[in-house]
């Protein structure tokens, strides 16, 4: 068995009463429950190939959180449209787990009247939907592996939000439960460890763990022991009967090997095109609305399902930003902003004890106009933390907050430096020309700061001992970059993007050493004008793009 499969039950009982205390009478907000429209529930089981058409009584189909039923229904209304009433050879052709005790008392009456409804008698019925339905935690009920079709929609709960000690028990668990992750992922990591050879998982769920850095563990998995056959992005459809936040995305991964992984985006949610959709993916035949690509899933990688050539071409040509002599970095945390941060009166320590600070709002105008703001710093020169009574207004102050600072996990986990910011502060970075990008934008936002203020940690920053800021500036203002971007973030409401560290590394850039005077002349123009066609043609001048590739860098953008 795989070291992400991991099937059997908690070796503290205890933890699956407690998980269920929690949950089994929590509401559908608290459990992170959200309904799939019909459409598009049918999609997912036409598209894993869950249809009347196949022989499903020798099959078996999962769908770890039932709800009240929005895939279980129409999964269990196919497979009675191919037996006869009262025939018990289905008896382990399905099993669903919900851990609502409303929702599985919906979800069964809705399935015994699909029973009758097939004239089943009801004795029998409700043997078999006794086999099949199980009120339980999913992630820790055992459950038996082999199933050829596993279906659904995951909860979707911040890890934060669970009790500490059932939180310690899914993360010693679940692997996948890594950094920031949020639950399904966890849903999703046991539900492919439950599939048999061939067998495919299809599910709905935000496209974030593709993405993000706490997916890695869950995309090496996939990369390694399994292949992703499809991907819908779903991005401003409603697949839901209510808005969410993050957006979502079907993938279907079947146990097994492949490289060649079937995309389609924004699909038009009826049933007509979904069912043409579903069909193509089913049989591997040609659709308009189809992509293929290659390779998609390679170790831990962020999943980019927009390649466009053009960016495929700069991957295998130039060397990522922190390759090229540039460095990312984000700005500090605090844990407790109110106390750290303030203006000049309300921080009245030693001018050694603070620094000052450039915020999201100071940049929001494309220039630097600074409001006042100063971050405390309790570092030395040296890296280290100083000692409060060699500063007495520093001391001074930190005591008088002392209460505040202190319930920080940091303070509790390093009693001794209980005053310090939870990242540490490097005073140099202040005095130090960079590049800040505020992380949430709809394009790409880079400021210059000439070395006087030091990034809150809303903002990245982005510094090169070797490049001219003005030009790489100029550059991760650009089309290109924010088609890298684009590429790898996942889209937030508003169709935002996400700036961050892990997708500003991804950018590729040309090594300043290798490029021309002329060219780099050219680009020092192009930085200090308005002129969009001139800052353009510099980009493409850097990067060696025809007009048609400089054109075709919009579909990344748009989407």
């Amino acid at each position: 068995m795989h070291d992400l499969l991991q099937t059997r039950l908690f070796t503290d009982s205890r933890l699956t009463v407690d998980a269920l205390a929690l949950l089994s009478s929590a509401s559908a907000e608290e459990r992170g429950a959200i309904h799939t429209r019909p459409e598009v529930a049918k999609f997912i089981l036409d598209a894993v190939g869950w249809t009347e058409n196949h022989p499903l009584e020798t099959c078996r189909l999962l769908e770890p959180s039932s709800g009240e039923g929005d895939f279980l229904l129409p999964a269990v209304d196919v497979l009675l449209r191919r037996v006869e009433p009262d025939d018990l050879s289905i008896l382990k052709c399905i099993r669903s787990v919900e851990v609502s005790h409303a929702s599985w008392e919906i979800c069964r009456s809705r399935v015994e009247a699909l029973f009758s409804a097939h004239g089943w008698n009801d004795a029998i019925a409700a043997s078999v939907i006794d086999a099949w339905l199980l009120h339980d935690d999913f992630l820790s009920v055992p459950l038996e592996t082999g199933f050829t079709h596993i279906v659904g929609n995951p909860p979707y709960i911040r890890l934060e939000h669970l009790p500490k000690n059932l939180l310690k028990a899914y993360r010693a668990r679940w692997k996948s439960l890594f950094d920031r992750a949020d639950l399904y992922v966890a849903f999703i990591e046991k539900s492919l460890g439950l599939l048999a050879e061939d067998g495919r998982l299809g599910f709905i769920c935000a496209d974030r763990w593709m993405k993000n850095r706490y997916g890695g563990p869950l995309r090496e998995m996939v990369a390694r022991d399994f292949h992703l056959e499809c991907y819908v992005d779903f991005t401003g459809c409603p697949a839901f009967f209510s808005e969410v936040d993050a957006y979502p995305a079907v993938t279907v991964i079947r146990r097994g090997s492949g490289n060649i992984t079937r995309v389609a985006f924004r699909p038009e949610v009826n049933d007509e095109t979904l069912t043409s959709l579903a069909r193509a993916f089913a049989d591997a035949t040609e659709h308009p609305q189809i992509t293929l690509l290659d390779n998609v899933c390679r170790g831990d990688d962020p999943w980019g399902f927009h390649q466009n050539p053009v960016i495929a071409k700069l991957e295998a040509e130039l060397p990522a930003l922190e390759d090229a002599g540039c460095k990312v970095g984000i700005g500090v945390a605090t844990g407790a902003d109110a106390v750290f941060i303030g203006s000049d009166a309300e921080l009245d320590v030693e001018e050694e004890r603070r620094l000052p600070l450039v915020t999201t709002k100071d940049i929001r105008h494309g220039d630097v106009q600074w409001n006042g703001l100063f971050v405390l710093n309790p570092f030395g020169t040296d890296g280290r933390l100083v000692c409060p009574s060699d500063y007495p207004r520093f001391q001074a102050y930190i005591e008088k907050h002392r209460e505040q600072i202190g319930r920080r996990n940091v303070a509790k986990r390093t009693p001794a430096g209980w005053f310090r910011t939870i990242d540490r502060i490097h005073p140099a970075l202040t005095t130090t020309p960079k590049l800040l990008i505020p992380d949430i934008k709809g394009s790409a936002h880079v400021v210059l700061e000439h070395g006087h203020l030091y990034p809150h940690h809303n903002l990245y920053y982005v510094v090169s001992g070797i490049w001219d800021l003005r030009v790489l500036q100029l550059i991760l203002s650009s089309r290109v970059a924010h088609a890298f971007i684009a590429t790898y973030s996942p889209r937030m409401r508003g169709n935002f993007l996400r700036f961050q560290a892990q997708y500003l590394r991804r950018i590729r850039i040309p090594v300043w050493e290798t490029l021309s005077a002329a060219a780099r002349e050219c680009a020092v123009e192009a930085a200090g004008s308005t002129s969009q066609e001139l800052r353009d043609a510099a980009v493409q001048r850097l990067y060696q793009l025809s007009p048609d590739e400089w054109e075709s860098l919009n579909a990344c953008i748009d989407g």
